[in-house]
C-alpha cells in the first residue's frame, strides 16, 4: 500500500468532533500514514498536544496564524516558547503573513512572524508558512534572517517565487487546488518542480479538491492529490507518495 503524508492538515477543528476517530481510520486505509497538525492560536495547543498523543499518526506544529490576530497577545510568543520547552513538536506552525484578508494590521502581523521565525531557530525547528499576498515579503523576511527551513503550505505563487523558495531549502506544499483544471499556473509548476521541494497537503477541513467540491475536506481525501500530481508529471503514484512522504520525514524528522 502508499505511505502518505498528509504536511498539513487542522483536525483538531471542532468540524471533526463528532467523526474524528473514523477521519483518522479512512485516512489509513487510504495509506495516510502520517498528519501533520498545525496550529492557528494559543487555545489550539493543547487541544492538538491532547489529539497527537491519542493518534500516533498525528505529529503537532505550534504557532500563531495570521489570520487569527484578534486572539493574539505579545505575551504568547513567550508562551510557545514555554510551550515548546515542555512539549513535543515537528515545526512551528501555522505562522505567516496575510495582505489578503482586510482589517488584518500588517506591522502587527509582521512582529508575530518575525518572533516566531526566531523561536523556530532557535529550538532548530522548521517552519510551516501561511503566505497570502505576501509571498515576497514572506521570502526576503526568511532569508534575512536566515537559518531557517520549512514548507510554505497550500503555495498560490508565480514560478520565480517558486525557485527563490527552492534556492533557499524550503518546500512548497500542493493540495486541493492542483485538482481544479483552471489552476494552469499551480499545475504547469507542480508539473516541472523539482520533486525533493514537494510535499502533499489536504489543509482539511478547507481546500476540498474538485471531486469533493463544497464538501468538508479531511485527510482520505489526499489520494485526490496524490493522482493528480502523479498525471501532471506523467510519474508514478507510487513513486510521488515515496518521494514526498520522505521529504516529509527528513523536513519534519519524524
Amino acid at each position: 500500500m502508499l505511505e502518505l503524508t498528509d504536511s498539513h492538515a487542522h483536525v483538531d477543528d471542532a468540524g471533526f468532533d463528532p467523526d474524528r476517530d473514523d477521519v483518522f481510520a479512512r485516512a489509513s486505509s487510504h495509506g495516510v500514514r502520517h498528519v501533520i497538525v498545525p496550529g492557528v492560536d494559543r487555545a489550539s495547543w493543547p487541544r492538538i498536544a491532547a489529539l497527537c498523543s491519542s493518534h500516533p499518526q498525528a505529529h503537532p506544529a505550534y504557532g500563531l496564524h495570521p489570520m487569527f490576530l484578534a486572539q493574539h497577545r505579545p505575551a504568547h510568543v513567550d508562551d510557545l516558547v514555554t510551550h515548546l520547552n515542555g512539549h513535543h513538536a515537528v515545526a512551528v506552525g501555522e505562522i505567516g503573513l496575510d495582505f489578503f484578508v482586510e482589517g488584518l494590521d500588517p506591522g502587527l502581523q509582521r512582529d508575530y512572524f518575525q518572533r516566531q521565525l526566531r523561536v523556530a531557530r532557535d529550538f532548530d525547528l522548521p517552519v510551516i508558512v501561511h503566505a497570502r499576498r505576501a509571498m515576497d515579503e514572506v521570502t526576503s523576511t526568511m532569508k534575512r534572517m536566515g537559518g531557517l527551513r520549512g514548507v510554505v503550505h497550500s503555495f498560490s505563487g508565480s514560478l520565480q517565487q517558486a525557485e527563490r523558495l527552492w534556492e533557499m531549502g524550503f518546500h512548497i506544499g500542493i493540495g486541493g487546488p492542483v485538482t481544479y483544471e483552471r489552476a494552469q499556473r499551480l499545475r504547469h509548476i507542480v508539473a516541472t518542480m523539482p520533486i525533493e521541494r514537494l510535499m502533499l497537503e489536504t489543509d482539511s477541513p478547507d481546500q476540498p479538491g474538485a471531486g469533493q467540491r463544497g464538501q468538508r475536506n479531511e485527510p482520505a481525501h489526499l489520494v485526490e492529490v496524490l493522482a493528480a500530481v502523479a498525471q501532471l508529471r506523467d510519474e508514478g503514484e507510487a513513486s510521488i507518495a515515496a518521494t514526498t512522504t520522505a521529504n516529509a520525514k527528513r523536513l519534519f524528522r519524524i
